[in-house]
């Protein structure tokens, strides 16, 4: 005898805030494409309780110069172009990244120290260059992070790039340039839920619309705090669903970043045989790491490898449908 089962199904009364990222000629910028993130009105991938308009996205990282840091199965993945920025970031594009993310970094490639001509002239080459939406990020530390910002927020002006990031020490100047230039901001907080909503509600109190406000809760790797990040990331899209105002942010995470800083995917000598592979273990560390984050709502993704990436667009591609 068939028996019919009923699958509970949750009402929420919120929904993710929706946000645009890039402007195309007839909205005042350049872009041949913008990206919408957020809408969703439950939580990731249960597309049979209530909508979810946009798919997470995939921002892929960009430098400024060829990365002192990176691991040498990266630096293999993406070969010449990472000495060339523009290039770099076309050879992202045809990737099938959905976001161009530059990093810009605090010294140049002959080791002088980044300035703000510089920042805006890499910014406009990467613009002309490709026709994704575009993040800057600056080098992480305040004062140089003022700096460069303001003038990529004035030579980006009307693009709505994203600017990142700011954090609770060093937000006024970055939000402040972001409001006068038409842009959005990253807000970035350590791994915690009232942090995440307070640094939102310090922005949004500038005058910054919430439309304009990506939140970054940050996270860890693969075995290395993602299960923390993980709760983090769901309560604050619970809450956003309850209704919470200052929790309904899209979130963006980084978890190119974080994979490739462990020692699974940097050591490769005096390791034990059951660890496998080298290459093949990076690579999943970092596609898991995503894979995990996408399940925990976020809504873009900053990446590193092209086989992690590919494998990640394969999934999310597949939930969505």
């Amino acid at each position: 005898m068939a028996v019919t089962v009923e699958i509970p199904v949750e009402k929420y009364n919120g929904a993710v805030r929706e946000i645009t990222i890039g402007a195309t000629k007839e909205q005042g910028g350049t872009r041949a494409k913008v990206v919408t993130i957020g809408g969703a009105k439950t939580l990731p991938f249960l597309k049979f309780e209530a909508a979810i308009p946009h798919a997470p996205v995939i921002a892929i990282e960009v430098q400024d110069r060829a990365p002192s840091d990176w691991s040498e199965i990266l630096l293999k993945a993406w070969g010449e172009v990472v000495n060339d920025p523009v290039a770099w970031a076309k050879a992202a594009e045809a990737q099938g990244a959905d976001l161009i993310l530059l990093k810009l970094n605090a010294t140049l490639a002959d080791g002088s120290k980044n300035t703000a001509a510089s920042a805006r002239k890499v910014v406009r080459a990467v613009l002309n260059a490709i026709g994704l939406p575009l993040m800057v990020f600056g080098p992480g530390q305040a004062e140089m992070d003022n700096e460069l910002l303001v003038a990529v927020a004035e030579e980006a002006k009307g693009e709505r790039i994203v600017l990142g990031v700011c954090e609770d020490k060093n937000y006024r100047t970055i939000v402040a340039a972001a409001m006068a230039n038409e842009q959005l901001v990253d807000s970035r907080t350590p791994m915690d839920v009232n942090l995440a909503k307070q640094l939102v509600i310090l922005i949004h109190d500038m005058g910054m619309p919430l439309e304009r406000i990506v939140m970054d809760p940050t996270t860890g790797a693969l075995g290395y705090g993602i299960e923390y990040g993980y709760s983090v990331m769901e309560r604050l899209r619970l809450a956003a669903l309850q209704g919470d105002t200052m929790t309904q942010s899209p979130m963006l995470v980084t978890p190119g970043e974080e994979a490739w800083r462990v020692k699974e995917t940097k050591v490769s000598e005096g390791i034990p045989a059951t660890w496998g592979n080298f290459e093949e273990r990076a690579i999943n560390w970092e596609t898991l790491t995503a894979s995990a984050l996408v399940e925990s709502g976020a809504d873009v993704l900053v990446m590193r490898h092209p086989d992690a990436i590919a494998r990640v667009k394969k999934m999310i591609g597949a939930l969505m449908n």
